[in-house]
């Protein structure tokens, strides 16, 4: 079975204090659904029309649990304190077999 990623690509940071209280929570709610953060923040090379900002890739064992952790109410919960404190680009992806 194909694993699912969460892919998340900050355009923008415009509040680091609800980036921070979001992180608090959201952790540990990817952590409950089986997710394993990959990669979070680090060095960034950016080409084409690529954003260098901060990147996050969560690895989750199927694409219906990574969907399910993203519906759920602790990572809901996360996203409510998060609200307007950043621009992203955020993607459900299928890995490949």
């Amino acid at each position: 079975m194909p694993k699912g990623y969460w892919v998340s690509i900050y355009r923008t940071i415009s509040d680091p204090q609800k980036l921070a209280a979001y992180n608090e929570l959201a952790g540990p709610a990817v952590r409950l659904q089986g997710g394993r953060t990959l990669v979070r923040g680090g060095r960034v090379a950016a080409y084409d029309e690529g954003i260098a900002e901060r990147t996050v890739v969560v690895e989750f064992d199927s694409f219906e649990q990574a969907v399910a952790a993203r519906e759920s109410q602790a990572y809901q919960e996360a996203l409510a304190v998060l609200g307007d404190g950043v621009e992203r680009d955020f993607r459900i992806v299928e890995g490949v077999d």
